[in-house]
């Protein structure tokens, strides 16, 4: 069905759960690859280094955050990669997975910061309705 499938992830119990259903997707092609994508937000990117000093720290804690999504995929014994990029979560997963041609986006309903999802709209809601391929929105 899908080889290319981007999971997006932020570490939150609903990306964990996304996973899931990635491994589920990846498991039914023998080639299937998942790319993991965590996008760094401007406004965590700026209080993540006003509080850490050492850039070697700071890469290690964000990439913490998605170590129960490389959790799952491991212990699934699924091929995949982890790309972190900085920008609006939204658009930035949008152009990422237009640019790199996915066949398929699985990202969880709600990720680590509910209030700015209530304010702004939904992450999952706005790479829904951008994306080009099919997506998947896990609860």
């Amino acid at each position: 069905m899908y080889n290319r499938i981007l999971l997006a992830s932020d570490g939150s119990a609903h990306a964990a759960r996304a996973a899931e259903h990635a491994v589920h997707l990846a498991k039914l092609e023998t080639e299937a690859t998942v790319t993991v994508l965590y996008c760094i937000d401007g406004s965590t990117s700026k209080t993540d280094v006003l509080k850490e000093d050492d850039r070697t720290l700071l890469l290690e804690k964000r990439k913490n955050r998605i170590q129960s999504t490389e959790k799952v995929l491991e212990e699934a014994d699924v091929s995949y990669e982890v790309e972190l990029i900085k920008g609006d979560p939204g658009p930035k997963i949008v152009e990422y997975a237009n640019t790199n041609k996915f066949e398929i986006v699985v990202i969880g309903s709600r990720g680590l910061n509910g209030f700015q999802e209530m304010v702004l709209g939904s992450v999952s809601h706005k790479v829904a309705k951008r994306v080009n391929c099919p997506v998947m929105i896990v609860k």
